[in-house]
């Protein structure tokens, strides 16, 4: 004989934001809007994730990886600002 689900177990879990109850949705729209963060899936070699977690230490690991990407991105910015200057002033006579 099968017995029924009881209602607390067929209830998606609750997070908390504060002192209120809410749903992954509004928990996940609340961090991207507090963080202007977004949670994704991503296939990282494991070579990759053991360097971020040695070099975490206590902190989360994803937080360094999420400012390896910055710099990255800055990095690459930065680099075709320089090079556009250089020409400019090159042409210069």
């Amino acid at each position: 004989m099968k017995s029924k689900p009881s209602p607390a177990t067929s209830k998606s879990p609750r997070l908390r934001v504060g002192l209120k109850d809410v749903s992954r949705e509004e928990f996940a729209a609340a961090v991207n809007e507090r963080l202007g963060k977004q949670r994704v899936s991503i296939m990282l070699d494991g070579s990759i994730i053991a360097f971020f977690k040695a070099k975490a230490g206590e902190r989360g690991y994803q937080t360094l990886i999420n400012q390896a990407l910055h710099q990255a991105m800055t990095g690459e910015q930065i680099e075709s600002t320089l090079r556009r200057v250089i020409r400019e002033e090159l042409r210069t006579p």
